[in-house]
Order: C-alpha cells, then structure tokens, then sequence
C-alpha cells in the first residue's frame, strides 16, 4: 500500500548551497535525528544506517541528486519496507525552503504503527535542518 508522508516546511536562514552540501553528505544525517532513539549509527558520505529505537535498521542510501534542489535517498536492501526519501529545496530570497517527502510501500497493518511516528521523525529533521543553519 503506497503511502506518502511530508514533513512540514521549513525555511533556513542559510543559502541553498550551504544546506544542499550539507545534506549531501551523509555523515551529517546523524545531527537531524533524535539522539535518544536512536542506535547503531553508521554512516560514510553516500549512504547511512541506524536502528529507531531498538528496532528497525533503517538503511538509507543516497540514489541521485539534483545540484540545488533535490537529493533523492532509498531504502537498502535490510529496511523493513520499501521507501524513498526526498529532500527538496526552494531558493526564497537568501535564504532555503527545504521539506522532505517518505514514499514508502508499508501495508494496512504496519501502516497504523509507523505513520506519526515517521511523521514526527520528518519534521524532527525538518526543524533540525533549520536550527543547525541559524
């Protein structure tokens, strides 16, 4: 069952460059997430995997790029469901607005389970993208 999450949108007091170089490295990702459910971080400049909670392994592997505009992740072969990951960015004046859009294929029953909390996790990130650019 296709289901399709998005974060809030944030702005950052940053240049598109600046955010864009930042999230292309993926030893960065660590800083968006909440160090307390989080485990067993690994990560090298174009892929990245931890454990939420003592659970999942959540393996993220970056799959194309759009310079300024896009980094498009997907799930490695150990996620427990098939998804894709879009960080989007907008030019607003000097300053960056960046929303990240889950598309995953997660059927009915562990749909119910992981919808708020991805969606809390998305905008956790979204706002950390923002603090860490202030």
């Amino acid at each position: 069952m296709a289901t399709k999450i998005e974060s809030q949108k944030v702005t950052v007091n940053a240049s598109i460059e600046t955010v864009y170089a930042f999230l292309l490295d993926f030893n960065n990702i660590e800083q968006l997430l909440p160090k307390d459910k989080i485990s067993e971080w690994k990560s090298d400049f174009d892929q990245c995997s931890f454990k939420v909670q003592n659970a999942a392994l959540i393996p993220l592997i970056k799959s194309s790029v759009k310079e300024g505009e896009n980094i498009h992740i997907i799930s490695g072969d150990k996620a427990p469901f098939k998804f894709t990951l879009d960080i989007n960015f907008t030019k607003v004046n000097e300053q960056t607005e960046t929303v990240l859009e889950f598309n995953g294929e997660i059927n009915a029953f562990l749909k119910m389970m992981v919808v708020k909390p991805l969606t809390n996790l998305f905008d956790y990130m979204a706002n950390r993208i923002q603090q860490l650019h202030k």
